[in-house]
């Protein structure tokens, strides 16, 4: 049996009703929360003497709060790529998706930037915008699929964008974004190839899990409140975080 029949096998078998029980309402959560304890660790665990405090050595690494929280975080963007490339699918309006994710990175900046630098000023784009243009290259790629040149041109022009704009993940965060949708019927191929774009944070891998126990359902998150809450959480926890921050640790 060759490799690529495995991984058909595969395939058919997590296409099978019983292995597919998170809604998609269920999986943003998931999102949500691993987000927030990334983040959490990055902007006020790693400060705190206690939470760097070895725990446990594995080799010459030491194991410890901030650690095991920013590593939990790593599985947050790989589902909300995921995220994306069903809302693009299943949007009634695709122009108005794209739109609000644009906003949303326009709204998110200033949060954004003062987490990072403490200022109005900062010279890395935040995640929202690896999101929107992940977003611009599967229309591109849907526009132009048939001619190979347009393809090629517009998503090296995505590309260039991302590295200009010092973009959260970059052109590897769009790449991946790409990625998941072409592949979102081969979800064996999808995890394997989708970890080589961060070979080195193997906790990626375990993103998929959740990913492809999906079972295509919006779930509890219905409306234009639920889904713009979604996407408000984004820029006001950073502020929170940054006030949390200001007040009780300081730059």
């Amino acid at each position: 049996m060759t490799n690529n029949n495995i991984i058909i096998r595969f395939d058919d078998v997590l296409s099978k009703g019983q292995y597919r029980v998170l809604s998609g309402s269920f999986l943003k959560m998931i999102a949500l929360i691993t987000m927030l304890i990334d983040h959490t660790a990055s902007v006020i665990l790693r400060e705190m003497e206690f939470a760097n405090i070895s725990m446990l050595s594995i080799g010459s690494h030491d194991i410890t709060l901030y650690w095991i929280c920013r590593t939990i975080g790593r599985l947050a963007f790989p589902i909300y790529c995921f995220l994306i490339t069903e809302g693009y699918v299943h949007t009634h309006d695709r122009k108005k998706y794209g739109i609000n994710l644009l906003a949303f990175a326009l709204i998110s900046e200033i949060p954004w930037n003062l987490e990072h630098s403490g200022s109005v000023f900062y010279s890395g784009q935040n995640v929202f915008f690896t999101l929107f243009l992940g977003y611009l290259a599967i229309v591109c790629y849907e526009k132009f699929r048939n001619s190979h040149s347009k393809l090629l041109l517009s998503l090296l022009l995505i590309f260039a964008v991302s590295l200009v704009l010092r973009a959260d993940y970059g052109f590897t965060g769009v790449g991946f974004i790409l990625f998941i949708y072409l592949f979102r019927e081969r979800k064996i191929l999808q995890a394997f190839i989708g970890c080589c774009f961060f070979s080195k944070t193997w906790v990626i891998l375990f993103a998929f899990i959740p990913i492809n126990m999906y079972n295509g359902k919006r779930g509890f998150i219905k409306g234009n409140v639920g889904k713009y809450l979604f996407y408000a959480a984004y820029p006001a926890h950073i502020l929170i975080l940054y006030f949390i921050k200001q007040r009780y640790i300081g730059y």
